[in-house]
């Protein structure tokens, strides 16, 4: 039995499971999605590696260990796309990420922040057309602001230290009790 399908594989990402996966399995990757016609694809494969956009539901997930599917991993954190219970019932095994970095979350969302208040989007379009005015792409000083998050969990506590760099005032909520958000340079969060 061959080892490891995966679906939904991005450009990008070939090169990196290719190498975390060299010498110790078999690998194909596919580019196409994971769903109710493309599960027979993956018969004869024990181990069916899936991103957050295929779906897992109770078919697919038939059609899987009937092809001889033992184990789905699942290239991200949420498991949403899965049917766990059917998934239980036939006896496989589901794997996931457990975690992500905390800082590349925090600090992807504050250069979504940053993009969009000082037009970032706007201005490259406009740059393309040799069009330089600067109406309509004033943005604002995040220094002295307030900057309210929701969830101060790892990535909350990144972000958090990321405004607190920009000289904002924090405010933040979590329905679970954590750690109070450190100062500035005083070590990475939990």
């Amino acid at each position: 039995m061959a080892d490891i399908v995966a679906y939904g594989v991005l450009t990008d990402e070939r090169p990196l499971l290719e190498k975390a996966f060299a010498g110790q399995h078999d690998l194909r990757c596919l580019d196409l999605m994971l769903n109710r016609d493309t599960a027979p694809t993956a018969a004869g494969y024990g181990i069916v590696c899936s991103s957050v956009n295929d779906v897992l539901d109770a078919e697919v997930l038939r059609t899987l260990a009937a092809g001889g599917t033992r184990t789905t991993a699942q290239r991200s954190t949420g498991c949403n796309n899965i049917d766990l219970d059917e998934a239980r019932l036939l006896g496989l095994t589901v794997a996931r990420v457990s975690w992500y970095s905390p800082y590349s979350v925090a600090e992807f969302a504050w250069a979504l922040a940053l993009a969009a208040d000082r037009r970032v989007v706007r201005a490259v379009g406009r740059t393309r057309e040799f069009d330089f005015r600067l109406t309509g792409l004033l943005g604002r000083d995040f220094h002295g602001r307030t900057a309210g998050i929701l969830g101060t969990g790892r990535i909350g506590t990144a972000f958090a230290r990321i405004a607190a760099g920009f000289g904002m005032r924090l405010l933040g909520w979590d329905p679970a009790e954590n750690t109070p958000v450190p100062p500035p340079g005083a070590g990475s969060p939990p």
